[in-house]
């Protein structure tokens, strides 16, 4: 493991990585260099060839409430956890859920064009992919793809930026995938609106090829298993790496349903 910079602006100039282990590398972007009204972002890059995902939902899995995200780390083991789409005041998620081919119970959303699939039936496609329900189909009865969530479409491949501009300031939780086949994981630092991060991602971002928001406010989270931490490196600020993907800033709520990614 080591720390390398991008030799290419596949996601911005000048990025410095961290691998963690094998098709999981993280950074922290400083995504106000380039769009001042964007706040630094923790970014965690997923190979899914060599990275699986999971969904985990609190009642499929026999819980009587939803646990925290380090409850949820600890249950699973994965490498990576991080929240996943929006959920009801009964924790009941909004919009499609899929775990093992199988729906948990929750109806498609009319609005929300972002799906977030995972491990295909049909070894043609790609392990992993942000579907953009507004052009692309995804068949309920005979899902391709065992993993599934849904949630609102932040910037699909002709550029477009899918959230109405006005909008509320909180922390954000961005799924991506990039053109090369990559799924991105951005968390936001500091509050912002949905909108500005799309544009933001348009402008100086070219390898996303589309995006996705997830669940965000109080409900923004990602963590990384703290063993895979052999070297941590310090923010600008000083801050500590290894304690921001820890869920080192911000207080942390019940998730309901939440992703993981461990190595294949």
């Amino acid at each position: 493991m080591g720390a390398c910079v991008l030799p290419n602006p596949s996601l911005a100039e000048d990025i410095s990585w961290i691998e963690l282990s094998d098709g999981i590398r993280v950074s922290v972007w400083r995504a106000d260099d380039q769009c001042p009204i964007v706040p630094r972002m923790l970014v965690v890059d997923l190979d899914p060839e060599r990275t699986k995902f999971s969904i985990h939902y609190y009642a499929q899995e026999g819980l009587s409430e939803p646990p925290r995200i380090d409850e949820w780390q600890k249950r699973t083991g994965h490498h990576v956890v991080f929240n996943a789409g929006l959920f009801r005041e009964n924790f009941a998620y909004l919009g499609l859920l899929y775990k093992e081919g199988r729906p948990l119970g929750s109806r498609r959303h009319p609005s929300w064009q972002g799906l977030f699939v995972a491990e295909p039936t049909d070894s043609g496609l790609r392990k992993a992919r942000v579907l953009d329900l507004d052009s692309e189909v995804f068949d309920e009865g005979r899902p391709p793809y065992r993993e599934a969530a849904q949630a609102l479409m932040l910037l699909d491949r002709t550029g477009k930026v899918r959230v109405r501009e006005t909008g509320k300031y909180a922390y954000q939780t961005i799924v991506a995938e990039t053109k090369g086949g990559h799924i991105l994981l951005f968390k936001s630092l500091g509050v912002a609106r949905l909108y500005d991060i799309g544009r933001c991602f348009k402008d100086v971002l070219p390898a996303v090829r589309q995006a996705m928001a997830m669940d965000g406010g109080s409900s923004s989270d990602v963590r990384i298993l703290e063993s895979l931490w052999q070297k941590d490196k310090d923010t600008e600020n000083r801050a500590s790496w290894k304690g921001l993907f820890a869920g080192g800033t911000g207080s942390h709520i019940p998730l309901p349903t939440v992703i993981g990614a461990s190595p294949r």
